[in-house]
């Protein structure tokens, strides 16, 4: 039932994820690939592409890249502006990122970003990618967390699932670096990134939005103290929702 959730509410955010501030970010790209550090000569997988901007940031500084997402419209849409760019070494197919279609050690890494928050049971992806990465490969995890206090956390993930009934349960620093050693994953590297968003923009992409925009403004103004995770802030009637990227890169050891 959650994984139609997902392709329903991302079947609408299609288009305008891909127009997104926080997807587009040329900074935060960069810092990705730059955590990445992919070689000339290697294979690399985007698990749970949505429309491919990593991936193809990627393409042009390796051999291959392999993006999946569960949600057509979303591959649709990847192998669209793959084309419009003239990029011939990257594709684009339709699989769940917890169960990619292909054998072990496949590739040489595997970049995942805003995904774990969607994911029932979120071991299962860093399990995956463990897999279909090659011993001695890379893995990059990108995807803003949550404050570890209950209060502060409890009072985002409500606001969160009210916009985008897809929202599973984001994660703390904490438990993203649990599950990584738990998949038996080595962490090389971690950087937390504050990002910055549109509030009202992020707001309209989901679905939710709408439909409970009373029971949003609610759980706002019930905010508690020190929410640094998640921050709202109001500047000449603008309002800015600042959260924090956990970046990680993990190497997969010898089997």
């Amino acid at each position: 039932m959650h994984d139609e959730l997902i392709q329903e509410e991302f079947t609408r955010q299609a288009e305008s994820f891909n127009r997104s501030a926080a997807a587009n970010s040329a900074a935060i790209i960069e810092r990705i690939l730059d955590f990445a550090a992919p070689e000339p000569g290697e294979r690399w997988l985007e698990a749970a592409c949505g429309p491919g901007i990593l991936a193809r940031a990627l393409a042009p500084r390796v051999k291959e890249v392999c993006g999946v997402d569960a949600t057509p419209a979303m591959v649709e849409l990847a192998r669209r502006e793959a084309a419009s760019r003239g990029l011939t070494n990257v594709r684009f197919e339709l699989a769940d990122a917890t169960a990619v279609p292909v054998e072990d050690d496949r590739f040489d890494g595997a970049l995942a970003r805003f995904a774990l928050h969607h994911i029932p049971v979120p071991g299962r992806l860093f399990a995956e990618l463990a897999r279909v990465v090659r011993p001695g490969g890379s893995i990059v995890m990108a995807d803003h967390v949550a404050d570890g206090d209950q209060e502060a956390y409890a009072w985002s993930q409500e606001l969160e699932r009210l916009r985008d009934p897809s929202h599973w349960a984001s994660l703390t620093a904490a438990r993203l670096r649990a599950l990584g050693r738990a998949a038996r994953l080595e962490l090389e590297q971690e950087a937390m990134i504050p990002f910055e968003l549109d509030f009202d923009d992020w707001l309209a992409r989901g679905s939710g939005a709408q439909q409970h925009l009373d029971l949003v403004e609610r759980v706002l103004e019930a905010r508690p103290e020190g929410t640094p995770s998640f921050t709202i802030t109001t500047d000449h009637q603008r309002r800015t929702l600042r959260l924090r990227l956990s970046l990680t890169t993990w190497r997969v050891p010898a089997r």
